[in-house]
């Protein structure tokens, strides 16, 4: 049973340089910046201008409705925007998601970074709730230069196990005396 600990251990430890070999050498996304490689150098900021696609989508066991409130935006390069989705809770009670984005194409996301997303944290949407969700992020200056498009586009997905919490505390709220 030790041998199994220590193997479970050891395991568990070498999957963080394992994901970063995954990361960087088998799909080129890079994971750091050095500092004279920073997204939000002024400096850096040129006459370039690149098109975010924004596009959004829930799975089907995610009675939400989730769509971006724009389609589409003109950026420069170095330069902080934001833009925002709108979500729906179609469902009679509350339900928790969680958003997972992804960026194409696959080698521009080690240059698209979200400063602030709904994506961070699960949301929780209460039955009827209709809310906006900011996104901001930067388009590295570095980026390849034939990259003229990127899209970003999330999948909201059911977060049963913080649902079964939420129903269970409300549960309980409502049976106390």
């Amino acid at each position: 049973m030790v041998l199994v600990a220590i193997g479970a251990f050891g395991f568990t430890f070498s999957l963080i340089p394992l994901y970063r070999i995954a990361c960087e050498k088998v799909l080129g996304i890079r994971l750091e910046r050095t500092a004279a490689e920073g997204v939000a150098d002024a400096k850096a900021t040129s006459e370039r201008t690149i098109t975010v696609q924004f596009d959004g989508g829930v799975n089907s066991k995610l009675p939400w409705q989730f769509a971006p409130n724009q389609l589409s935006m003109t950026v420069r390069p170095g330069e902080q925007y934001e833009a925002t989705y709108k979500a729906l809770n179609t469902s009679t009670r509350a339900i928790v998601g969680s958003a997972v984005p992804s960026v194409a194409p696959a080698r521009a996301s080690g240059y698209f970074s979200k400063t602030e997303c709904f994506c961070f944290t699960a949301q929780t949407l209460q039955a009827g709730e209709t809310r906006d969700m900011p996104v901001r992020f930067i388009v590295d200056p570095n980026l390849p230069a034939d990259v003229k498009t990127i899209t970003l586009s999330y999948t909201f997905f059911k977060n049963d196990t913080l649902t079964s919490k939420l129903a269970g505390s409300t549960a309980a709220s409502h049976a106390a005396p």
